[in-house]
């Protein structure tokens, strides 16, 4: 994965994968190293994940670099924060004391995250975008919602403040209102607010069901077992088998089709980490997850032996040969699976009065956002930024017309 980072390298940014790699999918990949020193101890890639983590902070230290302002999401920023809280969780390094600390920059996120849920449209619910300006501002999707929930969720845990966990609570209860989470505990991708949220987006992604499936087990070990959070995270473990085939993990809706852009490609790597958090918080869940763990982290491996070195890893490990598709989601979709099946070999993510060395900052990320001026695009910068799976005009349209995309 780090073959493909030019970060560290002369005329590099610290953070950044570049083009064609969004910033946010960078975040997820750093997390992805903070994994790998949780399960193996390997301290060769601490440095590096250090500066690029911090390097991308913004002036706020919220995960809010201005010179991401043209795409940033809710999401965006919450998979860095989700990153910022697995390296408070499982006791990575900390910063030096005049950097911002893990502990401090998840609650930065989540605080900055809070101040906009919008009552005015759906009746509550974050928007994809932060910004007015940006494409997808109207849309409202679960993966924004997810991440809010699920750092909510650990922040709760790891702090013992009952706050994060009310507004964990509401983001959950938000999504089942609207119908972005099914009675039968699918998760769709999204609505529009111009329409009250009133027509859904049916498509699945992998990386919804994980963030729900993690956040549901961090409350369940939050609040000891209660049974409403058992019953939550039984409905959701089961709603995953739509992602297995034959115990192996697919991208349902584009593998087959070959139509799994950039960022989804690299989907299944969230939904690996996530679902190895969950058998950490809710031990029962393993008979559920470790089948599918081993066998997808075989598969994978099978499909880690292409191109020139040997070692690149393709998309798709339903299917015999390599697809010819390759990248910084690839390797970090088999990395994440199979260091997975690590999980219990390393203690649990600790808490602040359980172990936890990170400091926070309650306060943090209260002041609100930035102005950010409309940023002038061009034909050859202006890009395509699906995210969450659609751009917001073909989601519109496609509502409008009364269709839409399902997995059943």
């Amino acid at each position: 994965m780090m073959t493909f980072y030019p970060g560290n390298k002369t005329g590099g940014i610290p953070g950044l994968f570049g083009d064609p790699y969004y910033w946010w999918e960078s975040g997820a990949a750093f997390g992805a190293l903070i994994d790998y020193w949780y399960y193996t101890g390997d301290e060769g890639y601490v440095d590096v994940t250090t500066q690029a983590m911090l390097h991308q902070v913004g002036p706020d230290q919220n995960y809010m670099p201005p010179n991401q302002s043209k795409s940033l999401g809710n999401d965006d920023q919450g998979f860095w924060a989700l990153s910022a809280m697995s390296a408070a969780e499982k006791n990575f390094p900390n910063p030096p004391e005049d950097q911002p600390q893990w502990l401090a920059l998840s609650q930065a996120v989540f605080n900055s995250q809070a101040a906009r849920w919008d009552k005015l449209k759906c009746g509550g619910g974050l928007r994809w975008q932060i910004f007015t300006f940006n494409d997808g501002y109207v849309y409202k999707n679960t993966v924004s919602n997810g991440c809010f929930f699920q750092l909510g969720a650990r922040l709760a845990r790891y702090t013992r403040n009952n706050t994060y966990a009310e507004w964990a609570e509401k983001a959950y209860d938000w999504t089942e209102y609207i119908g972005l989470l099914s009675k039968d505990y699918k998760l769709f991708d999204g609505s529009d607010s111009n329409l009250n949220c009133s027509q859904l987006n049916h498509i699945q992604w992998t990386y919804n069901a994980g963030l729900f499936l993690a956040g549901a087990a961090y409350m369940y070990n939050y609040t000891n077992g209660e049974e409403r959070w058992r019953t939550r995270l039984s409905g959701l473990l089961n709603a995953t088998d739509v992602f297995f085939i034959n115990d192996t993990m697919a991208e349902v809706a584009c593998e087959s089709s070959n139509t799994c852009n950039v960022d989804q490609r690299s989907f299944k790597a969230y939904t690996s980490r996530f679902m190895a958090l969950t058998v950490k918080m809710a031990p029962w869940t393993a008979e559920f997850i470790m089948p599918k763990l081993r066998t997808s982290a075989k598969a994978a491996a099978r499909h880690c032996s292409f191109g020139e070195d040997k070692n690149t890893c393709g998309m798709i490990w339903t299917q015999e040969g390599w697809d010819n598709k390759y990248g910084v989601g690839e390797q970090m979709c088999a990395l994440e699976t199979i260091q997975s099946n690590l999980i219990n070999s390393v203690a649990p993510p600790v808490t602040a009065d359980k172990g936890g060395t990170s400091k926070g900052n309650p306060a943090a990320g209260t002041g609100g956002d930035r102005a950010v001026s409309a940023p002038q695009a061009s034909p050859t910068t202006q890009k395509d930024k699906v995210g969450a799976g659609f751009l917001t005009a073909l989601v519109i349209i496609l509502m409008i017309a009364g269709g839409y995309f399902m997995i059943v």
